[in-house]
C-alpha cells in the first residue's frame, strides 16, 4: 500500500481514522482504495455460516465418516475454545511440548505423549528418531540413509497406502508374509517395525508376536491406531508390547483436523519431537502449531469426560429417525448394523436396501444424486448399478451427522425414493465388434507431464484380456469389453502399500485409440494409443 497520510486518506476513501479503525485499520483502507487481494466486483469473504458458500465452495452433511476427503470430524466446542485461546499468545515450543506431553501421560497412562500433524506425520517422526536419536548429524543426512540403519519391517498384512509415511525418509521395507520369516527379518540394519492396527493386530504376526523378537532387537515398534477409539491406561496397543502408538486427531477423538497423537516410550517420543518442527530436521515441514497442540490436548481431555454410551445412543436414536421416515416407502427395508469388535471407526450404521427396477432408482444413483445436489449429502455406500443389477442399497453413518441433520438426511432419502427423477439405461453401441487385438503405444498426458505405456490386448468377441505395461512399474493384467467401436479396460498395479488403478475408455479409428483415463483418487487425464505394427 502506498504512503499516504491520514488526511489523504480520508480524501480518497471518505472515511476518518476512527472509521479506518473501527473498519479494521489499514486494511479496510486498502480495500477501500481498491487495493490488496481484494478484487473488484469479487464477494468477500463471509466470515459466518456462509464462509464455504462466498468461496464457491459447497458444503456438505457427512453421513459417511471421518474421512480426509471430506475434512474428517468436527471438533468439540471445547477443542475450540482452546485453539482460539491458545492462538492468542506466544509460547516457547518445547516447554509447551514438555508440559503437553507430561499432562498427556497423566490421562492416558502411557510413559509419555506428543502431538503431531496428523498421524501419518507421526509415523514419519518415528521413522526418524529410530533412524536418527537426537544426533543433529544423523538428522540433516536424512533421507541419505547410508552408514545409518535402513530398514523397516512390515507384516505382509499391515501393508497400506499410510506407509508412504514411513518410506519417505528412505528405507527400505522388508515384508514379513509368515512367522516363519520374522526372525530372519531383522538384521543390524533394521530401524523399526511398522503394524497397522486391525484385525490382524492380535494374530499371528500381530504386536504381541512381533513386539517379543523386536525388544530383543532393541528394536521400537510403532502400531498405526489413526481411526480407533482411544483406550486409556492400559492401552491395547501398549500393552501388548508396541513402543508407540499414533491416532489420527481429527476422527473419532475430535481434535483438530491437522493433528495426531502419539504415545508411548518417553525417549523415542522425545526423539521424534527433536526430528520434526519447530527444529530444521526431516520433518520441518511436518508442523504442527500451538493450536493444534492445546486442541488435541483438550480433545484428549473431554475423551475421558465424554459420556460415550448416550452419544451411542443418541447415534441409534438418529438412525432410527432416518429408517422410519424410508420404511414408509413400499418396498424399501432399513436394519441398523452393529460393527465389529474393531476398534476403528465404531459407529452404528444404517443400511437401506430396494430393488432398483421396482423404484426406478439404484443405490450408486442415489449416491450420486445427493451428493450433487441441494442439501450436498455424502452417504456412506451406494450398490446397485443398471442395467445389470438393479438389488440397490445404500448406508447412512451417523458418526459425524449434526444434531437435526439426521432428519434432512430422512427427507432428502425419502423424496429420491418415493418420486425419483427419470434414469434411462447406458446406451450400448451398437453393431460389431472392431478388432483391436495386438499391441498398442499409448501416450497419457497428465497436464504437467506425461507418461508413454504398452497395451497387450487379446479379444475374444467382445471381450478383452491382456496385460498393461508402465514406463515405471511394470506389467499387470487387464480386462474389459469393445462394443463396436467403443473399448473400456481396467488395470491395478500394486505399488508398495498402495494399489492404483487405471479405467481406460475411449473409441477406435482405424490403428488409433482415444479417450479418457480414470486414476481414482487422482482425477481423469486423456490418452492417446497407435497400433504396433513391427
Amino acid at each position: 500500500m502506498p504512503n499516504l497520510s491520514w488526511e489523504r486518506l480520508k480524501s480518497l476513501t471518505g472515511h476518518s481514522r476512527r472509521d479506518l479503525f473501527r473498519r479494521g485499520g489499514l486494511l479496510a483502507a486498502a480495500q477501500a482504495l481498491g487495493g490488496g487481494a481484494q478484487k473488484a466486483g469479487a464477494t468477500p469473504l463471509d466470515v459466518g455460516p456462509n464462509l464455504y458458500r462466498s468461496i464457491g465452495v459447497r458444503p456438505i452433511i457427512n453421513a459417511r465418516g471421518t474421512f480426509t476427503i471430506i475434512t474428517g470430524s468436527q471438533t468439540l466446542p471445547e477443542v475450540k475454545r482452546a485453539m482460539d485461546e491458545a492462538s492468542r499468545g506466544y509460547v516457547q515450543m518445547d516447554e509447551l511440548m514438555e508440559g503437553v506431553g507430561k499432562r498427556l501421560a497423566e490421562i492416558t497412562g502411557a510413559e509419555w505423549g506428543i502431538v503431531t500433524a496428523g498421524c501419518c506425520a507421526a509415523l514419519t517422526n518415528c521413522a526418524a528418531a529410530a533412524i536418527a536419536g537426537f544426533n543433529p548429524e544423523r538428522m540433516q543426512r536424512l533421507p541419505d540413509l547410508r552408514g545409518m540403519k535402513n530398514e523397516v519391517v512390515i507384516p505382509k498384512y499391515s501393508r497400506n497406502v499410510y506407509d508412504h509415511a514411513i518410506r519417505m525418509v528412505g528405507v527400505k521395507i522388508v515384508e514379513v508374509r509368515d512367522p516363519s520369516e520374522l526372525e530372519s527379518a531383522f538384521h543390524d540394519s533394521t530401524a523399526m517395525v511398522y503394524i497397522l492396527g486391525g484385525p490382524g493386530d492380535d494374530g499371528p504376526l500381530g504386536t504381541r508376536v512381533v513386539a517379543e523378537v523386536a525388544k530383543r532387537r532393541n528394536v521400537p515398534v510403532i502400531v498405526d491406531a489413526a481411526a480407533e477409539i482411544l483406550t486409556l491406561k492400559q492401552n491395547v496397543h501398549l500393552e501388548r508390547g508396541a513402543t508407540a502408538v499414533a491416532y489420527s486427531g481429527g476422527k473419532c477423538i475430535r481434535g483438530p483436523q491437522a493433528a495426531g497423537l502419539l504415545l508411548g516410550e518417553k525417549k523415542w517420543l522425545q526423539a521424534a519431537w527433536a526430528n520434526s518442527a519447530p527444529h530444521h530436521a526431516f520433518g520441518r515441514s511436518l508442523k504442527v502449531g500451538k493450536e493444534e497442540i492445546m486442541g488435541m490436548l483438550a480433545a484428549v481431555e473431554m475423551w475421558v469426560k465424554r459420556d460415550h454410551k448416550a452419544e451411542w445412543a443418541q447415534w441409534e436414536a438418529r438412525l432410527d429417525h432416518v429408517a422410519a421416515r424410508v420404511k414408509g416407502i413400499d418396498g424399501v427395508t432399513a436394519k441398523i448394523v452393529q460393527p465389529s469388535a474393531d476398534l476403528s471407526n465404531r459407529t452404528p450404521s444404517l443400511v437401506i436396501e430396494w430393488d432398483g427396477a421396482k423404484l426406478g432408482i439404484t443405490g450408486q444413483e442415489v449416491h450420486k444424486l445427493l451428493g450433487e445436489t441441494e442439501p450436498r449429502i455424502i452417504l456412506a455406500s451406494g450398490r446397485g448399478r443398471r442395467p445389470d443389477t438393479m438389488a440397490s442399497s445404500v448406508s447412512v453413518v451417523p458418526y459425524m451427522l449434526m444434531p437435526g441433520e439426521e432428519k434432512v438426511v430422512a427427507d432428502r432419502l425419502y423424496a429420491v425414493l418415493s418420486k425419483p427423477p427419470k434414469f434411462e439405461n447406458p446406451s450400448v453401441p451398437t453393431g460389431e465388434p472392431v478388432a483391436v487385438g495386438g499391441v498398442w503405444d499409448a501416450h497419457l498426458e497428465f497436464g504437467r507431464g506425461s507418461a508413454t505405456h504398452s497395451i497387450h490386448l487379446q479379444q475374444d468377441g467382445s471381450k478383452l484380456e491382456g496385460e498393461y505395461v508402465t514406463d515405471i512399474f511394470g506389467s499387470a493384467p487387464l480386462r474389459g469389453t469393445v462394443a463396436a467401436n467403443t473399448v473400456r479396460f481396467q488395470t491395478s498395479f500394486q505399488i508398495e502399500g498402495q494399489r492404483l488403478s487405471y479405467t481406460l475408455t475411449g473409441t477406435v479409428d482405424g490403428d488409433r485409440m482415444a479417450g479418457v483415463v480414470n486414476m481414482g483418487e487422482y482425477g481423469e487425464t486423456s490418452w492417446i494409443a497407435e497400433r504396433n505394427r513391427h
